[in-house]
């Protein structure tokens, strides 16, 4: 099953918003480990962090799915 949400895409999508690991995390109410595994594709946001995650990456739910803005 392929993954729509992609370790590369979320790291992308952080360091455009000028965002480190830990800042993200915090803003998420999750652990820098946590953001470190999906980064590294060793893991996935749980489905109810996926519209928090968008907001906080400065993206539309579609954008962070497809791996960027429009």
């Amino acid at each position: 099953m392929a993954s729509y949400i992609s370790g590369a895409s979320i790291r992308a999508l952080r360091e455009r918003a000028g965002m480190t690991q830990r800042r993200l995390a915090d803003r998420l109410g999750i652990t820098g480990k946590a953001v470190s595994k999906w980064e590294t594709d060793r893991g996935l946001p749980d489905i109810t962090l996926v519209e928090p995650l968008a907001c906080a990456l400065g993206v539309s739910v579609a954008e962070l799915l497809s791996g960027g803005r429009s």
